[in-house]
């Protein structure tokens, strides 16, 4: 079946700005899902992986509310990597079902799915007609990490060098957004983009601007 919506898959590593991007294409009217809040929801009390994860990691990652708690959890995987590969073998495929829920629930003619973990996530990015890229130096990272999340320098560096390669990413997407400049070139970058979108999808983009 054909898909009305045009479905962009956004994603980077930590600190590289995706947050800001995707302020920018909410102005432009874009629908965003965003596939963080999927996997909050998925691991909810009630959700179609909370069980799982809590058989998984046992009851002391609850809170007296019987609700998962995110960072108790996050100290167990994102110290072990073969313990955050058992949550994702968990969560991905959850989050890609509700995802596509989302994508066919959602009525913009542009939806953005933002997702660090797109390439990553099993079958997720196969929801999207083009995946982007968003990437920054090190340098960069490692600062706004520091300014912006008030992380401690060592726990910022492990976090960095825990995710996939930019490079690999950079393999797979059909278009790399480099935000490593000021907001201005940032905005330029997405514009020029924006234009092609219009140029490769017009009847899609024509119905956006309406």
């Amino acid at each position: 079946m054909a898909r009305k919506s045009l479905v962009i898959g956004l994603t980077g590593n930590i600190a590289t700005g995706k947050s800001t991007i995707l302020q920018y294409l909410i102005e432009k009217c874009a629908a965003i899902i965003d596939a963080d809040k999927l996997g909050h929801r998925v691991i909810e009390p009630g959700g179609p992986a909370y069980e799982a994860v809590v058989r998984s990691f046992g009851r002391e990652i609850l809170r007296e509310d019987g609700t998962i708690d995110r960072k108790k959890l996050g100290k167990i995987v994102f110290s072990n990597p073969l313990d955050l590969g058992r949550l994702e073998k968990i969560v991905h495929p959850k989050i890609f079902e509700l995802g596509k829920e989302e994508i066919a629930d959602t009525e913009s003619p542009v939806i953005i799915l933002e997702a660090i973990k797109l390439l990553e996530a099993g079958l997720m990015f196969t929801l999207c007609d083009e995946i982007w890229v968003v990437t920054s130096s090190f340098t960069t990272q490692l600062c706004r990490l520091l300014e912006f999340r008030k992380m401690d320098e060592n726990e910022a560096r492990y976090i960095i060098n825990l995710q996939t390669p930019q490079a690999a990413k950079m393999n797979q997407a059909d278009r790399v957004i480099d935000n490593n400049g000021t907001l201005v070139e940032l905005h330029a970058q997405l514009d020029a983009i924006w234009e092609d979108l219009t140029r490769r999808y017009p009847r899609r983009m024509t119905a956006l601007a309406r």
